[in-house]
C-alpha cells in the first residue's frame, strides 16, 4: 500500500462528516476521498464535492467494469462506494486518504487497506438524540429520517468491527479525541 487511509463511519446524524471536515481543517497532507453514489443531490451538494453522483445504472456500469475498491447498496438503488480512481488520485499525491462512508463501506474498507487504515466508529449518544440531529439538519423529509434511524439501530451493531469507538455526545470533546486518534495513527 502506497499510504496511510483513515475511516470514519456511522449512522446518520452521529457528526461523522462534522468531525471528518474539522481533521480536514488541521491537516493539510489529508484529503478527502470524494464516494460515488446513485442518490440525488441534497440541499447544496454539489457532484465532485460532497459526492460523484451517477445514476443507479451507470453506478452498476462502473461495479460491472471492477472500478470500485468497495461498494454497497445501502437502500434500494441507492448505491454508495469508492472508485479505484479516487484512491490513486490522492496517493499520487503522496496525501493520507480520509474516508466518510457508511458503516458497511467502513468495514469493507478497512478489510481492503488492513494495518494501513485506522477505522473509527462515531456513535450518537442515543437513537433519540439520532433522530433529532437528522431533523434539525432539515435536508430530508420525516419519512426519510424514519427510515435512516431504523437503520441506525443495526448500523450500531458494527461498532465492534472498528479499530476505535468515539462517541459524540458533546463535539468538541469529539473533535478532541478524533485530533488525538488521528496524530497517534500518523506518528505511529
Amino acid at each position: 500500500m502506497p499510504g496511510k487511509v483513515l475511516i470514519f463511519s456511522a449512522p446518520s446524524g452521529s457528526g461523522k462528516s462534522t468531525i471528518v471536515n474539522h481533521i480536514l481543517g488541521l491537516h493539510p497532507e489529508i484529503e478527502f476521498s470524494v464516494s460515488a453514489t446513485s442518490r440525488p443531490p441534497r440541499g447544496t451538494e454539489q457532484d465532485g464535492v460532497e459526492y460523484l453522483f451517477y445514476p443507479a445504472d451507470i453506478f452498476r456500469a462502473l461495479v460491472a467494469d471492477g472500478k470500485f475498491v468497495e461498494y454497497e447498496e445501502v437502500y434500494p438503488d441507492r448505491f454508495y462506494g469508492t472508485l479505484k480512481s479516487e484512491v490513486n488520485r490522492i496517493w499520487a499525491k503522496g496525501h493520507v486518504i480520509i474516508f466518510d462512508v457508511d458503516v458497511k463501506g467502513g468495514v469493507s474498507l478497512k478489510k481492503y487497506f488492513g494495518d494501513a487504515a485506522l477505522s473509527v466508529f462515531i456513535q450518537a449518544p442515543s437513537v433519540a438524540e439520532l433522530r433529532k440531529r437528522l431533523i434539525n439538519r432539515g435536508t430530508d423529509p420525516m419519512e426519510a429520517i424514519e427510515t435512516r434511524v431504523a437503520k441506525a439501530a443495526e448500523e450500531m451493531t458494527y461498532a465492534p468491527k472498528f479499530d476505535k469507538v468515539l462517541v459524540n455526545d458533546d463535539l468538541a470533546t469529539a473533535f478532541k479525541k478524533a485530533e488525538d486518534l488521528v496524530n497517534n495513527f500518523l506518528n505511529s
